[in-house]
């Protein structure tokens, strides 16, 4: 339960109250792009929100997952260890962005460590609340699921074109590439 692993940050309630921010945010967030303000007050009111100061980890890379996030207010650097154990930056994002979808959907480890850059609010939203939204809502419910499909769908578009530039970098200074299927 997100409630645990958040035990550390400061919890601010359901998010019903943040839905005008969130709303606010939608020019910078995928997730709520097609959303009405009367569908992202609802889907605030199965969210929860926790504020974070500056410095603190909100998502431990290898944890077991079982809820993304969406950044109202705030910045987040994502950091992954490389094989010598050294953490590497990945990204840098920004209010309006979502983070941890895929653990939610699947419940795998967390790919990598997200650290708040300064004072951050975070609206969650974990496995059981989604599953009461479908349930409740299906139309909501389906529309959340598509546009995390969508997101995650482009993130792999670009993590491939990033892949495949490495690869002709790598095969333009004369290594070779490995075999990747």
């Amino acid at each position: 339960m997100p409630q645990q692993r958040l035990a550390h940050l400061e919890y601010l309630g359901d998010a019903t109250k943040f839905a005008p921010q969130m709303h606010a945010l939608i020019p910078k967030c995928a997730l709520l792009e097609n959303f009405s303000p009367a569908e992202v007050r609802l889907l605030a009111h199965f969210m929860e929100v926790y504020r974070a100061e500056p410095a603190m980890e909100i998502i431990q890379e290898g944890d077991g997952g079982d809820f993304m996030l969406m950044l109202i207010e705030g910045r987040v650097d994502v950091v992954k260890r490389d094989r010598w154990n050294t953490p590497q930056l990945l990204a840098s994002v920004d209010a309006g962005r979502t983070l941890g979808e895929m653990s939610m959907i699947d419940g795998e480890a967390r790919f990598a460590t997200c650290v708040t850059v300064e004072p951050t609010l975070i609206a969650v939203l974990d496995r059981e609340s989604l599953a009461r939204i479908i349930v409740e809502q299906p139309l909501l419910g389906a529309k959340i699921l598509m546009e995390v499909v969508l997101m995650l769908s482009q993130r792999l578009r670009a993590t491939s074109q990033r892949l495949l530039g490495l690869l002709d970098e790598q095969s333009q200074a004369g290594g070779t590439a490995p075999n990747l299927l």
